[in-house]
Protein backbone atom coordinates (compact mmCIF):
# COMPACT_ATOMS: atom_id res chain seq x y z
CA UNK A 1 0.00 0.00 0.00
CA UNK A 2 1.25 3.39 -1.00
CA UNK A 3 2.32 5.97 1.72
CA UNK A 4 0.69 8.45 0.42
CA UNK A 5 -2.91 8.55 -1.02
CA UNK A 6 -4.12 11.84 -1.91
CA UNK A 7 -2.34 15.14 -2.39
CA UNK A 8 -4.46 18.69 -3.12
CA UNK A 9 -3.47 22.53 -2.90
CA UNK A 10 -7.07 24.59 -1.98
CA UNK A 11 -6.44 28.04 -2.37
CA UNK A 12 -8.29 30.93 -4.20
CA UNK A 13 -4.90 32.74 -5.21
CA UNK A 14 -4.77 32.61 -8.97
CA UNK A 15 -1.74 35.17 -9.40
CA UNK A 16 1.38 35.76 -9.00
CA UNK A 17 3.30 32.74 -9.53
CA UNK A 18 3.16 30.12 -8.48
CA UNK A 19 -0.50 30.23 -7.80
CA UNK A 20 -1.02 30.64 -11.63
CA UNK A 21 0.82 27.35 -12.72
CA UNK A 22 -1.34 25.10 -14.32
CA UNK A 23 -0.28 22.12 -11.72
CA UNK A 24 -1.12 24.19 -8.91
CA UNK A 25 -4.82 25.30 -9.96
CA UNK A 26 -5.50 21.55 -10.81
CA UNK A 27 -4.08 19.64 -7.58
CA UNK A 28 -7.63 19.02 -6.17
CA UNK A 29 -7.91 15.30 -4.64
CA UNK A 30 -5.88 13.91 -6.81
CA UNK A 31 -5.26 10.18 -6.11
CA UNK A 32 -1.29 9.00 -6.10
CA UNK A 33 -2.58 5.42 -4.77
CA UNK A 34 -0.48 3.31 -6.91
CA UNK A 35 3.09 2.70 -6.10
CA UNK A 36 4.45 4.67 -9.24
CA UNK A 37 2.67 7.90 -10.18
CA UNK A 38 4.22 9.97 -13.14
CA UNK A 39 3.70 13.74 -13.80
CA UNK A 40 4.19 14.62 -16.95
CA UNK A 41 3.03 17.50 -19.16
CA UNK A 42 4.97 20.45 -21.01
CA UNK A 43 7.86 22.81 -19.52
CA UNK A 44 6.40 25.30 -17.29
CA UNK A 45 3.23 23.09 -16.57
CA UNK A 46 4.34 22.92 -12.82
CA UNK A 47 5.82 19.18 -12.20
CA UNK A 48 8.42 20.04 -10.51
CA UNK A 49 6.50 22.80 -8.50
CA UNK A 50 4.91 19.90 -7.16
CA UNK A 51 7.25 17.92 -6.44
CA UNK A 52 9.25 20.63 -4.67
CA UNK A 53 6.20 21.18 -2.44
CA UNK A 54 5.62 17.45 -1.41
CA UNK A 55 9.38 17.56 -0.68
CA UNK A 56 9.29 20.51 1.62
CA UNK A 57 6.48 19.43 3.69
CA UNK A 58 8.44 15.83 3.95
CA UNK A 59 11.42 17.58 4.68
CA UNK A 60 12.76 15.05 2.06
CA UNK A 61 16.86 14.58 1.76
CA UNK A 62 18.54 16.45 -0.91
CA UNK A 63 21.68 15.01 -3.05
CA UNK A 64 23.88 17.26 -0.82
CA UNK A 65 21.59 16.68 2.40
CA UNK A 66 18.81 18.26 3.99
CA UNK A 67 16.98 21.64 1.75
CA UNK A 68 17.70 24.11 4.97
CA UNK A 69 17.49 27.46 3.14
CA UNK A 70 18.07 26.08 -0.31
CA UNK A 71 17.54 28.52 -3.08
CA UNK A 72 14.83 27.66 -5.62
CA UNK A 73 12.05 26.39 -3.18
CA UNK A 74 10.62 29.88 -2.51
CA UNK A 75 7.60 28.63 -4.73
CA UNK A 76 6.96 25.29 -2.58
CA UNK A 77 7.52 27.29 0.50
CA UNK A 78 4.83 29.77 -0.27
CA UNK A 79 2.05 26.60 -1.31
CA UNK A 80 2.68 24.96 2.20
CA UNK A 81 0.07 26.78 3.79
CA UNK A 82 -2.22 25.61 1.04
CA UNK A 83 -1.15 22.25 0.69
CA UNK A 84 -2.22 18.75 2.06
CA UNK A 85 -1.22 14.99 2.03
CA UNK A 86 -3.46 12.34 2.93
CA UNK A 87 -1.57 9.24 4.65
CA UNK A 88 -2.57 5.51 3.84
CA UNK A 89 0.79 4.71 6.14
CA UNK A 90 2.54 8.65 7.58
CA UNK A 91 6.29 8.36 6.86
CA UNK A 92 9.11 10.79 6.85
CA UNK A 93 11.23 8.27 5.09
CA UNK A 94 12.64 9.05 1.81
CA UNK A 95 14.80 11.03 -0.60
CA UNK A 96 14.03 13.94 -3.47
CA UNK A 97 16.52 13.61 -6.39
CA UNK A 98 15.81 16.79 -8.98
CA UNK A 99 18.13 16.24 -12.24
CA UNK A 100 19.79 19.68 -11.26
CA UNK A 101 20.92 18.98 -8.22
CA UNK A 102 22.72 16.22 -9.35
CA UNK A 103 24.26 18.16 -12.19
CA UNK A 104 25.24 20.99 -9.59
CA UNK A 105 26.66 18.17 -7.56
CA UNK A 106 28.86 16.76 -9.97
CA UNK A 107 30.24 19.73 -10.93
CA UNK A 108 30.84 21.03 -7.04
CA UNK A 109 33.15 17.75 -7.09
CA UNK A 110 34.40 18.43 -9.99
CA UNK A 111 35.39 21.76 -8.52
CA UNK A 112 36.73 20.53 -5.45
CA UNK A 113 38.74 18.06 -7.07
CA UNK A 114 40.68 20.49 -8.96
CA UNK A 115 42.69 22.08 -6.35
CA UNK A 116 45.86 23.16 -8.26
CA UNK A 117 44.03 26.68 -9.04
CA UNK A 118 44.57 27.39 -4.92
CA UNK A 119 48.27 26.92 -5.22
CA UNK A 120 48.66 29.06 -7.76
CA UNK A 121 47.07 31.79 -5.75
CA UNK A 122 50.49 31.73 -3.18
CA UNK A 123 51.97 34.85 -2.90
CA UNK A 124 48.41 36.67 -3.89
CA UNK A 125 46.63 35.59 -1.40
CA UNK A 126 47.02 35.41 2.35
CA UNK A 127 48.28 31.34 3.35
CA UNK A 128 45.74 31.34 5.74
CA UNK A 129 43.23 31.91 3.39
CA UNK A 130 44.29 29.18 0.91
CA UNK A 131 44.49 26.81 3.74
CA UNK A 132 41.19 27.31 4.58
CA UNK A 133 40.10 26.87 1.14
CA UNK A 134 42.10 23.97 0.70
CA UNK A 135 40.21 22.44 4.11
CA UNK A 136 36.65 23.20 2.88
CA UNK A 137 37.23 21.41 -0.43
CA UNK A 138 38.62 18.44 1.58
CA UNK A 139 35.68 18.47 3.91
CA UNK A 140 33.48 18.59 0.63
CA UNK A 141 35.54 15.89 -0.60
CA UNK A 142 35.34 13.94 2.74
CA UNK A 143 31.69 14.06 2.73
CA UNK A 144 30.82 12.99 -0.78
CA UNK A 145 32.97 9.88 -0.13
CA UNK A 146 31.30 8.67 2.68
CA UNK A 147 27.58 9.34 0.76
CA UNK A 148 28.47 7.98 -2.48
CA UNK A 149 31.72 5.38 -1.72
CA UNK A 150 33.96 6.79 -4.46
CA UNK A 151 34.65 9.40 -6.33
CA UNK A 152 31.54 10.45 -8.41
CA UNK A 153 34.46 11.41 -11.62
CA UNK A 154 35.52 7.46 -11.74
CA UNK A 155 32.31 7.27 -13.71
CA UNK A 156 30.12 9.04 -16.53
CA UNK A 157 27.45 11.22 -16.10
CA UNK A 158 24.75 8.54 -16.23
CA UNK A 159 26.83 6.12 -13.77
CA UNK A 160 27.66 8.45 -11.37
CA UNK A 161 23.36 9.01 -11.46
CA UNK A 162 22.69 5.36 -11.14
CA UNK A 163 25.23 5.02 -8.39
CA UNK A 164 23.85 7.85 -6.22
CA UNK A 165 20.67 6.00 -7.40
CA UNK A 166 21.30 2.79 -5.82
CA UNK A 167 23.09 4.15 -2.76
CA UNK A 168 20.19 6.64 -1.80
CA UNK A 169 17.30 4.47 -2.18
CA UNK A 170 17.87 1.39 -0.58
CA UNK A 171 15.23 1.63 1.79
CA UNK A 172 11.59 1.78 2.43
CA UNK A 173 10.29 4.97 1.59
CA UNK A 174 8.66 8.09 -0.32
CA UNK A 175 11.28 8.89 -3.50
CA UNK A 176 11.04 11.70 -5.37
CA UNK A 177 12.32 12.00 -8.89
CA UNK A 178 12.37 15.14 -10.85
CA UNK A 179 13.11 14.56 -14.75
CA UNK A 180 15.58 11.69 -13.68
CA UNK A 181 15.44 11.12 -17.78
CA UNK A 182 18.12 14.15 -18.07
CA UNK A 183 21.12 12.54 -17.09
CA UNK A 184 20.44 8.63 -18.95
CA UNK A 185 20.90 7.61 -21.96
CA UNK A 186 17.76 4.77 -23.11
CA UNK A 187 20.03 1.77 -22.08
CA UNK A 188 20.58 3.47 -18.36
CA UNK A 189 16.74 4.54 -18.43
CA UNK A 190 15.81 1.00 -18.90
CA UNK A 191 18.43 0.31 -16.20
CA UNK A 192 16.32 2.59 -13.94
CA UNK A 193 12.85 1.03 -14.77
CA UNK A 194 14.38 -2.41 -13.69
CA UNK A 195 16.23 -0.37 -10.55
CA UNK A 196 12.62 1.07 -9.56
CA UNK A 197 10.59 -2.36 -10.09
CA UNK A 198 12.99 -4.33 -8.52
CA UNK A 199 13.22 -1.90 -5.58
CA UNK A 200 9.34 -2.29 -5.01
CA UNK A 201 9.25 -5.87 -5.21
CA UNK A 202 11.34 -5.61 -1.53
CA UNK A 203 10.36 -2.47 -0.12
CA UNK A 204 6.96 -1.19 -1.77
CA UNK A 205 7.89 1.84 -1.43
CA UNK A 206 6.28 4.86 -3.37
CA UNK A 207 8.00 7.15 -6.50
CA UNK A 208 6.43 9.99 -7.74
CA UNK A 209 8.35 10.65 -10.52
CA UNK A 210 7.97 14.15 -12.95
CA UNK A 211 9.18 13.17 -16.37
CA UNK A 212 9.31 13.46 -20.44
CA UNK A 213 10.31 10.17 -21.32
CA UNK A 214 8.13 7.81 -22.41
CA UNK A 215 10.01 5.06 -21.85
CA UNK A 216 9.94 5.54 -18.18
CA UNK A 217 5.71 6.27 -18.09
CA UNK A 218 5.74 2.53 -19.95
CA UNK A 219 6.51 0.94 -16.57
CA UNK A 220 3.23 -1.43 -15.84
CA UNK A 221 1.06 -0.25 -13.22
CA UNK A 222 1.96 2.80 -13.03
CA UNK A 223 -0.14 5.90 -12.81
CA UNK A 224 0.11 8.59 -15.43
CA UNK A 225 -1.29 12.61 -14.59
CA UNK A 226 -1.13 14.61 -17.52
CA UNK A 227 -0.98 18.20 -16.78
CA UNK A 228 -2.00 21.00 -19.28
CA UNK A 229 -3.27 24.54 -19.35
CA UNK A 230 -6.71 23.67 -19.23
CA UNK A 231 -6.51 20.19 -16.88
CA UNK A 232 -4.96 17.48 -14.66
CA UNK A 233 -6.29 14.37 -15.59
CA UNK A 234 -5.94 10.58 -15.13
CA UNK A 235 -4.31 9.15 -18.89
CA UNK A 236 -3.34 6.13 -20.24
CA UNK A 237 0.84 5.93 -21.87
CA UNK A 238 -0.88 5.87 -25.69
CA UNK A 239 -2.80 9.37 -24.43
CA UNK A 240 -0.17 11.47 -23.24
CA UNK A 241 1.13 13.57 -25.62
CA UNK A 242 4.90 12.75 -25.28
CA UNK A 243 3.94 9.20 -26.37
CA UNK A 244 2.17 10.54 -29.57
CA UNK A 245 4.91 12.65 -30.45
CA UNK A 246 7.43 10.96 -30.39
CA UNK A 247 5.72 7.12 -31.72
CA UNK A 248 4.82 9.70 -35.09
CA UNK A 249 7.98 11.10 -35.05
CA UNK A 250 9.96 8.15 -35.13
CA UNK A 251 7.26 6.01 -37.31
CA UNK A 252 7.79 8.81 -39.74
CA UNK A 253 10.49 11.44 -39.42
CA UNK A 254 9.89 13.24 -43.19
CA UNK A 255 6.57 14.29 -42.01
CA UNK A 256 7.93 16.12 -39.29
CA UNK A 257 11.15 17.30 -41.12
CA UNK A 258 10.15 18.05 -44.64
CA UNK A 259 9.34 21.86 -43.90
CA UNK A 260 12.36 22.61 -42.27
Amino acid sequence: MPFISQISITTEKRNPFPYNVAAVKYLENIQIDEGITFLVGDNGTGKSTILETIGCHMNLPLIEGYRKAKRGYEAALALQPYFNIEWNIHTEKGFFFRAEDFSHFVDSVERNNRASYLNAMKGEVPDHIIDQMKESNNTALREMRKNYGQDMLAFSHGEAYMKIMHDRINSKGVFLLDEPEAALSPSKQLAMIYFILEHQQKHMSQFIIATHSPMLMAIPGAKIYQITEEEMQEVSLEETEHYYLTKGFLDNPDAFLRHL
